[in-house]
Formats: C-alpha cells, sequence, structure tokens
C-alpha cells in the first residue's frame, strides 16, 4: 500500500521501486554473471524491515540483514527475544503482530516471519495484502492450502517472497541441477533422501499438568489460532517443531532444506500418490521417525533430461536409506544432517543436507555449462536486493514464492502421508483440487490419544488411549485446511 498521506509526489517504497528500476535498466548483464548485484546502492537506500519471531531463527535471520534498518521487532516471548532487542535497540518492540502491522502501516517495507510453523501463513499473507515484501523460515506454511494461498498472494501483489531454505542460493543446488538437466545420470526414477532429526523431543504424551504462564510469554498469542490448551514449557520454544499443532515435525523441518533440489532439478509438481509409515503416531506429537514415498507422474522432459514417473522416500529419526553398490566402505552418509541419493540409469548422484557438496557414485566429475545463477549475496540479501526492484523489472531470489510455496505442498503431503497411515493404503492426491480422491465417506479414522506403556513386575503393559472414530475424509480435510480459532482467520484465496 502506498502512504495515502504521500499524494502530492511519491511515496518512499515507490521511490525505492523506481530508483532500482533505473538502476536495472541502465545496465544489461547475463543472470549467470549477474549474480544478483544491480549496481551500487546509495547508502539511503535501505529497507525498513520488520521482524516477527525474532528470538531463534528470527533474530539470525535479521542479523543478515542488519545493512538495512531493522525498525520493528515482534515475539510472544520477550525472555527469548531479548537479545534481539538488545542486538537492535532502536527498533520498536511489540507481542501482536497485528498492532505492529496496523501502527506503523507504510513505514515498513518489508517483513521476517520466523515464529512457529502454524503462525507462519497468517502474518506472511496479510502482511503481503498490505504490500509489504517478506521472507519467511521454512517450512513456508504448516498446511497444503497455505502455501496455495501464499503463492497466490504474492503473484497477485506483486511483492518480492524468499522462504528461508538457505541451501536454494548454494553452489551445491545450482551445480546438482546443472548435472541432472545435462542428462549425467540418466533418467531418474527413484530418489531417497533422509535427515538426522529431529535434535528436539517427539513422540511424546501431552503433559498431565499445566504450569504458570511466565510473566514474559503471552500464552494465548503463541496459540494464535490453534486450539488453546494449558501452558507447558514442553511446547515453546524451539521443542514447538515436535507438536502437530504448532510444528510440522522432522520431516517438515528438514525436507525444506534437503529435498530443495529435487523439486527443482527434477521438475516435480504435485504429486499424485503418497503413503508413510512411522514409530507410534500420537495425536498431539510427531513420532520420533518416520518413512515416506511420493509418487510424481512422468513430466516429459527438459533439456537433456527425460522426466519418468519417479517415486521420492524420506526418512528421519536416525533411518537413512540402504547404502548402494559401489558407496564407499567406511563412508557416512550423513553430511552436515542429511542427504540424497538421486538413482539414475547412468550414475548415482549423491548430495549432502542443504545440496551441498554434489558427487557421482562412479567418482566421475562432469563437466557441464553453467546455466543457473550464481548468487554472491547471501540468501537473505538476495531477497533484499528482490524487494529492491520493481515488479516488472524485478529478477526473483533462489526460493520465491512462486516456486517454494508449491515445494511445501509437496513437504506437507508427506506429513498427511503419515497422520493418515491408519488408513493402510496408498492415498491418490489431486494437487489442483487440494484432496484425496481414495478416501471414501463411509472410512473412520482414529488416533492414539496417549501412550500407556508400562511395566509392572517384569511385564509389559499396553494401554494405548485412542480418539473415538471419526470420519477419515473430514480429518483430511482438516489437515489440508485448518480450522482457525475463533478470532483468526486469512484472507481469501485469490
Amino acid at each position: 500500500m502506498e502512504n495515502s498521506n504521500n499524494s502530492g509526489g511519491l511515496s518512499r517504497r515507490r521511490f525505492l521501486r523506481n530508483s532500482a528500476a533505473l538502476a536495472a535498466g541502465m545496465t544489461v548483464i547475463p543472470n549467470v554473471a549477474m549474480g544478483g548485484v544491480l549496481g551500487r546502492r546509495a547508502p539511503s537506500d535501505k529497507l525498513n524491515i520488520a521482524g516477527v519471531g525474532v528470538g531463534g531463527r528470527g533474530f539470525a535471520v535479521l542479523k543478515e540483514l542488519e545493512s538495512e534498518n531493522i525498525v520493528a521487532l515482534c515475539d510472544v516471548d520477550w525472555r527469548y527475544a531479548k537479545k534481539a532487542f538488545d542486538y537492535f535497540p532502536k527498533a520498536k518492540k511489540y507481542w501482536d503482530w497485528r498492532k505492529m502491522l496496523d501502527e506503523m502501516g507504510d513505514s515498513i517495507d518489508a517483513v521476517v516471519v520466523a515464529t512457529a510453523d502454524h503462525t507462519h501463513a497468517l502474518i506472511a499473507a496479510h502482511a503481503i495484502t498490505m504490500g509489504k515484501h517478506v521472507y519467511v523460515e521454512k517450512p513456508l506454511t504448516h498446511t497444503v492450502y497455505e502455501s496455495r494461498l501464499l503463492t497466490r498472494l504474492a503473484d497477485k501483489y506483486k511483492v518480492a517472497t524468499q522462504m528461508g531454505n538457505q541451501g536454494a542460493s548454494g553452489e551445491g543446488v545450482a551445480q546438482t541441477i546443472e548435472w541432472l538437466q545435462n542428462n549425467e545420470i540418466g533418467e531418474v526414477t527413484k530418489v531417497e533422501a533422509f535427515t538426522d532429526r529431529p535434535i528436539w523431543p517427539q513422540g511424546l504424551n501431552v503433559p498431565e499438568q499445566g504450569q504458570w504462564v511466565p510473566e514474559t510469554l503471552n500464552w494465548d498469542l503463541f496459540i494464535g489460532p490453534a486450539e488453546m490448551r494449558p501452558y507447558n514449557e514442553i511446547y515453546t520454544p524451539w521443542n514447538f517443531r515436535g507438536w502437530w499443532d504448532f510444528g510440522t515435525g522432522a520431516l517438515g523441518d528438514m525436507a525444506c532444506h534437503i529435498l530443495h533440489p529435487v523439486f527443482k532439478g527434477l521438475d516435480l509438481g504435485y504429486p499424485v500418490k503418497a503413503q508413510g509409515s512411522s514409530t507410534l503416531l500420537l495425536t498431539e506429537s510427531a513420532p520420533t521417525a518416520q518413512r515416506v514415498r511420493m509418487t510424481f507422474p512422468d513430466r516429459g522432459r527438459k533439456g537433456k533430461m527425460k522426466l519418468p514417473k519417479v517415486d521420492v522416500y524420506w526418512y528421519d529419526g536416525g533411518l537413512q536409506p540402504m547404502k548402494p553398490e559401489g558407496w564407499p566402505a567406511g563412508k557416512d552418509m550423513n553430511d552436515a544432517g542429511g542427504g540424497v541419493l538421486f538413482h539414475g540409469t547412468k550414475d548415482i548422484l549423491v548430495t549432502g543436507c542443504y545440496g551441498k557438496d554434489p558427487w557421482l557414485l562412479s567418482g566421475r566429475t562432469p563437466n557441464v555449462p553453467q546455466t543457473e545463477r550464481r548468487i554472491q549475496l547471501s540468501h537473505q540479501m538476495d531477497w533484499v536486493r528482490a524487494c529492491k526492484e520493481s515488479a516488472e523489472n524485478r529478477l526473483e531470489p533462489s526460493s520465491p514464492f512462486r516456486e517454494a510455496g508449491p515445494f511445501n505442498e509437496m513437504v506437507v503431503m508427506g506429513v498427511l502421508a503419515v497422520r493418515l497411515q491408519s488408513l493402510n493404503k496408498e492415498l491418490e492426491w489431486d494437487g489442483e483440487k487440494m484432496e484425496f480422491t481414495n478416501i471414501t465417506d463411509t472410512e473412520t479414522i482414529r488416533t492414539v490419544i496417549e501412550d500407556g506403556f508400562e511395566i509392572h513386575d517384569g511385564h509389559p503393559t499396553f494401554n494405548k488411549t485412542w480418539t473415538d472414530p471419526v470420519s477419515a475424509k473430514a480429518f483430511a480435510q482438516e489437515l489440508i485446511k485448518h480450522t482457525y480459532r475463533d478470532g483468526w482467520s486469512l484472507p481469501p484465496m485469490p
């Protein structure tokens, strides 16, 4: 939104856009050589950035952006956020992001969102409709519907967007894509990927007793659109990742890093089938280990590369794929937190977490043309660069919502496969309609509320507490598109 009090001239944001457009128009440089740098920046040419969720990842992101103006900081936990408050003492402090956006209005150019997963979409969607550029930590959203919404809103409002999967801006991802698209390993029909996460608690029963809410925490604002529950320190900070109401488990947390070169390099789009399995699946808490398979249809070809039907496998919780024939003896498959195996008809391409350090199992080193843009700026500052360009002349950063939205739908589809595993069948998915096509009106589902395992006199007893059976179709739909708590709502789907 332009400043309504500045109708007699250019608003500050329009001035930044026009200045960047002018700079872009003065120099024509190939994308590969440009590296995202569009001329020199005047000292006064800075964005006014607000951060929401600044105690953990948010603080790290904002420090990458400190060459800009950090004008507002918002967090529901002021003890956890104190280090950010102290580091940016001139920034105005808020508990509630809604009040921040309302009060500061056009004085904010861009918003960084690094809250718990379940509030990403709410904050980002409302900021976008106000014309703010947004950077959202991974996973982009909590649900398929929320991902679709952010994708469409970003397109409608023409703002610069970026998901915080930092490996997307790395050399490894670019190199992996180039090797794949130059047909260096042949046709890829299977991909296996894994992470060593979780490194936070999962597979937990809900605490039997609540605790007093600390004075430094606004529990109601943390809960946000989710169903209210008594406070317990096991939920936040950090540990929210392991609770279904607030996070997406190890898969949602790390697949946005690890599967990005898979999604982009193989031009995946929507899966058509999915199934999952795990250790004990609880109603409230993500399991300690999971395995998922998603099937993607034939996608034709891209350049030299054929894109046949492909199965993408995911493992977490300490599980890894079996090492393929020819794997170097003694070599750890886990590279910085995970890894990927692209099984081609001619070779196997291996990458580490974040797509880092790709290599071929054959030992050959491909020599291929550089077709992907090399980003000289940080993942965060490349987004800033995009914010300062006009929509008409913008060179998108490496993980804009146009791509990150559909990619995140794939990631949270894996979560759905795990949570619907007790249906005991492979789920068929219509990506365009965002619905499962083979869950019938008569099927029911129930989940384990509490694991009542105990040992008495050396003998185990298994006393699991289950939910009542509910409609499987309604349960699945709620996972695809959440019903928010009263007082919280998203903008309409464009």
